[in-house]
């Protein structure tokens, strides 16, 4: 029988918003949600399936604009303050309520947001970007950047323009990870021809984009989206399966 591989790819992004100025910003809440619903949840996960010896290989990219905020001091203590309000309130719910059926549900989230603290305030100090170095530096995770800003390279102009969103990705990436990314996952995975050169000049292995950028590539390739096809350049491409995309 022929062996298979499955890629597992998580691409997570946020648009950056921070504003001191203001002590309460409603769109920093985006942040706040992700975290306790996502992010933590994920480092949970895998910190379990290491200590119970479990093999996994999972790839995510992580943009640079989500990097930032996550690694701000401001937006970390403001985190904080956000997951404490989730706790008491909770808190204050699963006590008052007389309906078993709501008791448990406020139970239920009493002991989620308390794990969420535990493991960004105790576990990783508020930094959980600490939590996805470490599992790449122990080959679980792979982790991609993209483009700095998130921006769409097919609607820039020039090549400068998109040689800057590569460049400026893979310089924050060293500083944060300490190590230079091996793949990008292209911002909506748009693609342009010509991007597999700047790829290269900044030493990146390969790139994620659409379904229909490999399927109508030419020469069309013999396994569509079932395997990378790798660019005149040596830069390998990967597509997107949009059946099992739609499912998610």
């Amino acid at each position: 029988m022929e062996k298979g591989y499955l890629c597992l790819v998580l691409h997570a992004h946020l648009p950056f918003i921070k504003h001191p100025e203001c002590e309460d910003f409603l769109e920093e809440d985006w942040l706040y949600e992700a975290l306790t619903e996502t992010y933590l949840p994920l480092v949970d996960i895998f910190d379990r399936l290491i200590s119970e010896n479990v093999d996994f290989r999972i790839t995510i990219s992580l943009t640079p604009p989500l990097c930032t905020m996550l690694s701000d001091e401001l937006l970390q203590n403001r985190y904080l303050n956000h997951i404490n309000k989730l706790i008491e309130l909770a808190d204050k719910e699963r006590k008052q309520t007389n309906r078993p059926d709501f008791q448990k549900v406020a139970e239920m989230y009493w002991q989620r947001y308390n794990l969420a603290r535990h493991i960004f305030e105790d576990v990783y100090h508020r930094n959980i970007l600490n939590a996805f170095k470490k599992f790449q530096d122990l080959r679980k995770l792979e982790i991609m950047t993209c483009t700095a800003t998130h921006g769409f390279l097919p609607l820039m102009l020039t090549d400068n323009a998109r040689r800057a969103q590569i460049m400026v990705a893979v310089e924050d990436y060293q500083e944060k990870f300490g190590r230079p990314p091996r793949g990008i996952w292209l911002a909506e995975c748009g693609y342009i021809p010509g991007v597999e050169s700047l790829l290269k000049e900044a030493d990146i292995q390969f790139f994620f984009l659409d379904t229909h950028g490999i399927l109508y590539g030419t020469p069309r390739p013999r396994f569509a989206v079932y395997a990378p096809v790798y660019t005149q350049s040596g830069v390998a491409a990967f597509a997107r399966d949009v059946e099992s995309s739609v499912q998610v």
